[in-house]
């Protein structure tokens, strides 16, 4: 079931929130087991024989992390529980999204019988499984403190982030789905949450959608492009994935504050971002927060121990020298940022995509610790035309990567990478000839037919780069769990108005017309 269909729209939303609240009117306990049951329905609406998968996955973790739990005064034991409940998990993993792809290149290499048919993917089995390993690691930890079935239940489960995230932790979930009050309803709620939902909705069915066939079309035929087509392509999937995703996340919080309950911040403009370092912290957000703890954190660590144990520089005094930063940078980032294109799909593709962004990351960190570092302070200027510059230039980087991520395979990623970097030549933009006697009107006309998509992108740019995004907009009424971060723009700040009122309206009625055809969120593939 998509958030953007009339089915979840006129009929899933409503009932569920109706019964919801009249649930928790008798009991809180009853609307929580209310809501486990429609994630259920919600989930397997998709593919009903997914649905004893997921509650398998639950059962079997939530089994584990008990014994996790029990065996805290038995250190080897715990890590032995925990090692075997975070390698079943992988296991399935690699099960439904790396298998067939293997068995079918060793069959490639002469090592196999046959070809092996696609498995059906799972729907956000990469999120739930990723979501209940950090929940077993922080167990052996000692942090888990809500020990609840029933909270736990709702914590993997509940709808809104079950397909494509946010990716949510259990000390920020649980203690929400365990007190009495979260399930009290509050008209803010629903004003505050259907407002931001609205907006999420806005961006992918009249910004994110509109834009897709223009991607479609240049990377059903990358070989064949030339400079500016392929630059066109690949700034018109940039924008389709950033408001596709964007849009998701904010209809993500919507949805979950319009049930009393706040999610991170998954999303903050990152095409704004000046470095790959900050777009790394505004792109995914809580992605970007799994792998830093479970990944980077561990790995570096493991590093720091080692030089520390052979009397090496640890510290900032360590990443000063080119050993030191090789092995506690470089290696760390390589190590996560792999890993982070393989989450993405199976593909050698992905795989390109993540060493990609760990080159960029180790440069963007080697520019701060050599360069910047080594600057003094009163000689690190920056203006405007600077900061464009640096925005420009890490947009360009992220957009080379995307079209690995994009891509059907490695070969039309570079067939299209090619192309930007004009080795196949430079096609001229359409030209515009006017007749002498033209008028102004079809003079406009003439050109905007001639330059649609540029017009197009340049539209989706100017919104992505001048306009404030959804957390701001929403200011201190924002639901996300991060500051508020209100517009300076007084006049784009939500208020509980008749302004904005009609604003949601408008909005929702231009939605409600376009969706005449049901595209799936880009991230539901993973």
């Amino acid at each position: 079931m998509l958030f953007n269909s009339y089915l979840f729209l006129f009929l899933f939303l409503p009932v569920t929130l109706t019964a919801h609240y009249l649930f928790s009117a008798i009991s809180p306990r009853l609307a929580a087991v209310w809501l486990c049951i429609t994630s259920l329905v919600f989930y397997g609406w998709w593919n009903p024989q997914f649905v004893m998968l997921l509650m398998g996955s639950i059962a079997f973790n939530y089994i584990v992390s008990l014994c996790i739990l029990s065996t805290a005064n038995r250190p080897r034991l715990q890590l032995a529980v925990t090692t075997f409940g975070v390698a079943t998990n992988i296991a399935l993993l690699f099960h439904y999204k790396y298998f067939v792809t293997l068995v079918n290149f060793a069959g490639e290499l002469g090592f196999g019988s046959g070809r092996m048919d696609d498995l059906i993917l799972p729907l956000g089995i990469s999120f739930f499984t990723f979501t209940q390993i950090g929940f077993l690691l922080d167990c052996r930890g000692g942090i888990v403190k809500e020990r609840s079935l029933l909270s736990y239940v709702l914590f993997v489960t509940f709808f809104p982030h079950l397909i494509a995230g946010p990716i949510l932790h259990h000390k920020e979930m649980m203690p929400q789905f365990a007190k009495p009050e979260t399930y009290r309803f509050r008209f803010e709620n629903l004003s505050i949450g259907g407002m931001l939902f609205v907006i999420g909705l806005a961006k992918k069915v009249l910004l994110a959608d509109p834009i897709a066939g223009y991607a479609d079309a240049g990377f059903a035929q990358p070989g064949e492009l030339q400079f500016w087509s392929a630059w066109g392509t690949g700034l018109a999937y940039a924008l389709q994935l950033y408001f596709d995703f964007s849009g998701y996340s904010d209809m993500a919080l919507g949805l979950a504050k319009m049930f009393g309950i706040r999610f991170p911040l998954n999303f903050f403009s990152p095409y704004k971002a000046s470095g790959i370092i900050e777009f790394w912290s505004r792109w995914h957000m809580t992605l970007t927060r799994y792998l830093t703890a479970y990944l980077y954190y561990p790995v570096a660590m493991a590093v720091s121990r080692y030089r520390s144990k052979h009397n090496l520089p640890v510290g900032t005094q360590g990443v000063s020298t080119l050993g030191g930063f090789a092995s506690a940078v470089i290696l760390p980032t390589t190590f996560t940022m792999a890993l982070a294109g393989i989450w993405h799909g199976a593909g050698l593709q992905y795989l390109i995509f993540g060493l990609m962004h760990a080159a960029y990351l180790s440069i963007n960190h080697a520019w701060r610790v050599f360069v910047v570092s080594r600057t003094p302070i009163a000689e690190r200027t920056s203006n405007r035309l600077k900061t464009a510059g640096f925005v420009l230039l890490t947009f360009a980087a992220v957009i080379f990567a995307q079209a690995f991520f994009r891509a059907e395979n490695t070969l039309d990623a570079v067939h299209l990478v090619e192309g930007m970097l004009g080795l196949r030549g430079f096609d001229s933009l359409p030209s515009v000839l006017y007749p002498a006697d033209i008028n102004w009107a079809d003079s406009w006309r003439l050109f905007a037919g001639r330059h649609l998509e540029t017009l197009h992108v340049l539209a989706l740019l100017a919104i992505v780069w001048c306009l404030p995004n959804s957390h701001q907009i929403m200011g201190i009424h924002s639901p996300a769990l991060a500051k508020p971060q209100p517009t300076s723009i007084a006049f784009l700040r939500w208020e509980p108005t008749a302004k904005w009122l009609v604003i949601l309206a408008g909005l929702l009625l231009l939605c409600l017309m376009n969706l005449h055809k049901e595209a799936r969120f880009l991230y539901f593939q993973f």
